[in-house]
């Protein structure tokens, strides 16, 4: 099965996602943790739940920037690509973690480290940007 991501707010354009996502490299602060289920929360496509499948309890939130933040088009270097077996030309898919909010802290999103996804093999890479162009917590709202 597949999961439908709206990689835009009006939702012209959606892509399919494996449902289980293989990191090529180990994401900051998941230790071993490599594969995730990704399932949508909203019927639009924008938020999503990545529970691990090594550790059970493991769940992260995850959305799609494109659709709250139009303007977020990073770069996706070459070795990026090469990590995840992806063509040069292959249209890769981005994902942001998102950070629930708390009463007096609003929810954001960590746009300074996309997850980057292959949608036709479900490898994926959680890539940091250079530069301080895109925040790391970013309001979502």
């Amino acid at each position: 099965m597949s999961v439908a991501v709206a990689l835009d707010g009006a939702r012209t354009d959606v892509r399919d996602l494996p449902e289980t996502l293989t990191f090529v490299e180990r994401m900051p602060g998941m230790a071993d943790l490599t594969r995730f289920r990704l399932a949508a929360i909203d019927e639009a496509g924008f938020v999503f739940t990545l529970r691990s499948e090594d550790e059970a309890g493991v769940r992260l939130f995850a959305a799609s920037p494109h659709a709250y933040f139009p303007t977020y088009e990073p770069a996706v270097p070459a070795e990026v690509r090469e990590a995840l077996g992806a063509s040069p030309d292959a249209a890769l898919v981005m994902l942001a973690i998102v950070n629930p909010g708390r009463e007096e802290d609003p929810t954001t999103v960590n746009l300074l480290a996309p997850l980057v996804i292959d949608p036709t093999t479900g490898a994926a890479v959680q890539m940091v940007l250079d530069g301080d162009e895109w925040p790391l917590r970013a309001p979502l709202g």
